[in-house]
């Protein structure tokens, strides 16, 4: 896809959702970490039911050691993956503790050193929590990236790395946030809105409506 497509696709995207951010519910940067960890092959609805109880009475990283894993087990068992989850959560906070002063690192190399803590993850706290302008690929940017024309890549690092070299830096900040909706409520897997959606006479899918 040409540069100048790309500026108007963004721009689009832009106008339609000025200010774009994440749907998980955070109050802190501890509580965006364990949400983000919590969310990998769940969805946000569910993270956010199961945080809303966590957080009220565990939303630190020596008040969720002090619950200990049985009971987090309790708060999160709705998610899927729940016990590794709670692993990595309680390996996390006393990492936190021990190394980073309570703190949630803002490096994408000591946010991976923490179990559970992929680049994925990595790029959503750099992004959402710390201002930095990274692409957090998830599935959804991953098929939205490819049907759109904007990353032809067969591995999220990939296309990552194509969206960083295609996207203008005034739109890096919040393009992740963008696609990330996009395809959740436009661009659906199984069926694209291709009928109502803004970005269909830029769009270069085969398959499109």
């Amino acid at each position: 896809m040409h540069k100048s497509q790309v500026n108007k696709m963004f721009a689009i995207l832009q106008q339609n959702n000025p200010h774009p951010t994440t749907e998980l519910n955070y109050t802190s940067t501890f509580e965006l970490l364990i949400a983000v960890m919590l969310s990998a092959q769940a969805t946000d609805v569910s993270v956010n039911k199961a945080t809303v109880a966590l957080f009220k009475v565990a939303n630190s990283p020596d008040k969720i050691l002090a619950l200990g894993i049985e009971k987090l087990k309790q708060y999160i068992k709705t998610i899927g993956l729940y016990n590794t989850k709670a692993a990595n959560i309680i390996q996390t906070c006393q990492l936190l503790i021990t190394k980073f002063n309570s703190l949630v690192p803002a490096t994408r190399i000591e946010l991976e050193s923490l179990p559970g803590v992929g680049r994925k993850t990595a790029n959503v706290i750099l992004n959402t929590a710390f201002g930095q302008a990274t692409i957090a690929v998830d599935t959804h940017i991953f098929r939205v990236a490819k049907r759109l024309g904007l990353a032809t890549g067969h591995t999220p690092l990939i296309v990552e790395q194509q969206l960083e070299a295609i996207i203008p830096a005034k739109y890096k900040q919040d393009a992740h946030h963008w696609l990330i909706l996009h395809g959740r409520y436009v661009c659906k897997a199984r069926k694209p809105e291709c009928s109502t959606c803004s970005l269909c006479a830029l769009c270069e899918y085969d398959a499109k409506m």
